[in-house]
């Protein structure tokens, strides 16, 4: 078989590909909004951020459950503080650009994007949290937990302002250490006010060194007569 005698492939068009969809100048708006905020999101590590906040609401139920916290009032009080802060610090952490600062002349829309991705976090940890207490009693409910979330969180944006966002969880971290070391002196100075004194005799009571007792009278005994 001579190459001649291969049948030759007729002319034809070729084969182009086929023309996309023509997209509406909204829709391709929609669609450059939707993938501003997907990369927004990756660069601040929102997922890896959602899943502490859950890894915290995790400590908190094992903590109720298992009965870490003890007893009432501001002992009660401790772990959770420490939790929240936890969840606070991973806030103010996200606020980190990995591009710097030519990412706040990129476009008018990232001021916005980071307040929705730091309200967006704050209500998840409040939830994370709540979900955590849910089947076990936390003392003071979940109004307190909303509240410390929302102040930790505000001191983490202050740090994350004045030190950058790589070190902003020390804003929550030392606030909640200050906090505990208030509470413990004044739980302290409490307990040595209500504790009794080494020598329970009242001043009235004690006998001087001459032997003879001067009690004063108390109120309601019968004073003793002397003979006329």
């Amino acid at each position: 078989m001579t190459a001649g005698s291969l049948p030759s492939a007729a002319p034809g068009p070729l084969s182009a590909s086929p023309d996309p969809l023509p997209v509406s100048p909204s829709a391709a708006r929609g669609l450059a909004g939707l993938r501003l905020v997907r990369l927004h999101l990756s660069s601040r590590r929102v997922p890896a951020a959602l899943v502490a906040l859950a890894a915290c609401g995790a400590v908190l139920r094992a903590a109720l459950h298992w009965h870490w916290i003890a007893g009432s009032g501001i002992r009660a009080q401790e772990l959770p503080a420490i939790i929240e802060a936890g969840t606070a610090s991973v806030i103010a952490v996200t606020t980190r650009s990995p591009f710097g600062d030519p990412e706040r002349a990129t476009g008018r829309w990232l001021p916005y994007l980071r307040l929705a991705t730091v309200v967006l976090l704050a209500g998840a940890a409040v939830a994370a949290l709540a979900a955590g207490a849910a089947a076990a009693h936390l003392s003071g409910g979940t109004l307190p937990v909303l509240r410390n979330v929302a102040g930790a969180t505000g001191i983490g944006l202050l740090a994350a302002a004045v030190a950058g966002g790589a070190l902003a969880w020390i804003g929550p971290v030392a606030y909640t250490m200050v906090g505990g070391v208030r509470d413990y002196l004044g739980l302290a100075g409490a307990m040595d006010l209500a504790s009794p004194p080494a020598n329970n005799l009242h001043p009235t009571h004690r006998t001087p060194a001459g032997g003879r007792d001067t009690q004063a009278p108390q109120f309601g005994s019968v004073a003793p007569t002397g003979l006329a």
